[in-house]
């Protein structure tokens, strides 16, 4: 006696790259990017199209742009060797070398929205490319906390991108000039982005802003600053014999609206 209502959601699954350890590579980084078929992942049974694959940090059904952006990145696993050892990787076997010492990442993850299942997801595909995986399913405060301190090479979260139904606060995760304790975990600096934000932050111009972020998404896309898990739905469950009709929108909390109504 449920009905189910989903909607595209505006949050965002992504995994962190920290740009002072050893993704700081931009090689390494790319053919991580390359080597993971996100939308297998999404389309599996293990997460059954709760997330929406995509390849930018805003969510595809934002208007910001998504359709004008370009993946440089697609999953194809042999270009991502090739990648690697055409820029001073080597392989021993099935594993990645870098000065002699195999290449690994600590990967930490904790429990909701499917992240976990996710990074296990991961650790599959970057194993398929020779990198040991030292994986960490914590919890989120302890995620928080390793963030904080730089002590990690990925870290899987999801993000409300539009908390107030515009995405500066979420955009300033890759400001320069963001705390690295507080929303730059990544530790990256651009230039170009950082004029971009600025630009952003004082024009109001409709039209204007959603083109500079257009750009300041395809620079982060190129850059290769995180992997992206997708996009999360919005759902909610309905009892048909109390509830007669709901329906969810694309808000990340605000669920109660006119259009819950009870069985007459």
């Amino acid at each position: 006696d449920f009905e189910v209502d989903i909607a595209a959601g505006v949050r965002c699954g992504f995994s962190w790259m920290n740009f002072k350890g050893i993704l700081g590579n931009d090689t390494l980084r790319k053919a991580v990017l390359m080597a993971i078929d996100s939308e297998a992942i999404c389309h599996s049974n293990t997460i059954g199209d709760l997330y929406t694959p995509g390849f930018s940090v805003l969510p595809s059904n934002l208007d910001y742009g998504y359709n004008n952006l370009n993946n440089p990145y697609k999953y194809d696993l042999d270009a991502a060797k090739k990648l690697l050892t055409d820029n001073g990787y080597t392989y021993d076997g099935d594993k990645l070398m870098k000065d002699g010492q195999q290449v690994t990442l600590v990967y930490y993850s904790y429990d909701g929205r499917l992240l976990n299942e996710m990074t296990e997801s991961h650790v599959l595909y970057l194993t398929a490319l020779g990198i040991k995986i030292d994986l960490k399913e914590s919890t989120s405060g302890d995620c928080w906390d390793q963030m904080g301190a730089g002590n990690f090479d990925l870290c899987n979260n999801n993000w409300t991108t539009v908390g107030t139904g515009d995405p500066t606060d979420f955009m300033k995760n890759w400001w320069g000039e963001s705390s690295v304790t507080d929303t730059n975990f990544s530790r990256y600096q651009n230039d170009e982005y950082d004029a971009l934000f600025a630009e952003f932050m004082s024009n109001f111009d409709t039209a204007a802003r959603k083109e500079i972020m257009q750009k300041m998404q395809q620079i982060l896309i190129d850059d290769a600053v995180a992997i992206i898990d997708g996009y999360w739905s919005s759902s909610f469950a309905y009892n048909t014999k109390t509830v007669g009709s709901a329906h969810i929108h694309t808000a990340d909390y605000y669920w109660l609206t006119n259009e819950i109504k009870p069985v007459a």
